[in-house]
């Protein structure tokens, strides 16, 4: 059951962030930032998509996706279309992967040490969708704020 219901948050929460994305009036607005925002809409959703297939996609999927975190904060002035791609991109990794696990996998130990301490799968599947949800606000008042 935890499968599915993180399957559907994760789902509703890309296509979410797809649509933050498509609704920047201008494509520039993406990337602005000021003294008060130092993440662009556009770094945070490079960050999302980073996160989950690093953690996701390679370790729960074998996507053998490599991640470069400074780079998610530091690249500008990606095209709109190319974001929408990689988010798309990521909603296939993620059902993928989910498809690959059982509810057993969840109660096992997560491959990586991401908090100083070991955790289940399930929490840290968990973690991660309140990640998701966690910049995917951001992302909208961001988007708000610029106009």
């Amino acid at each position: 059951m935890l499968i599915e219901t993180l399957k559907t948050l994760f789902n509703r929460d890309l296509h979410k962030l797809k649509v933050e994305i498509e609704s920047y009036q201008n494509e520039s607005q993406i990337w602005a930032i000021d003294k008060n925002i130092s993440n662009s809409g556009g770094n945070l959703c490079l960050h999302l998509i980073g996160n989950i297939n690093t953690y996701i996609g390679a370790e729960i999927g074998k996507t053998r996706y490599i991640r470069n975190r400074p780079l998610e904060f530091s690249i500008k002035d990606i095209p709109r279309s190319e974001l929408i791609n990689k988010i798309e991109e990521t909603i296939l990794v993620v059902n993928n992967a989910f498809n690959t696990l059982t509810e057993a996998d969840l109660e096992k130990i997560y491959p990586q040490i991401v908090f100083e301490k070991e955790m289940t799968t399930g929490f840290f599947l968990v973690h991660l969708s309140t990640h998701l949800g966690y910049h995917l606000g951001q992302i909208n008042y961001h988007r708000r704020l610029v106009i």
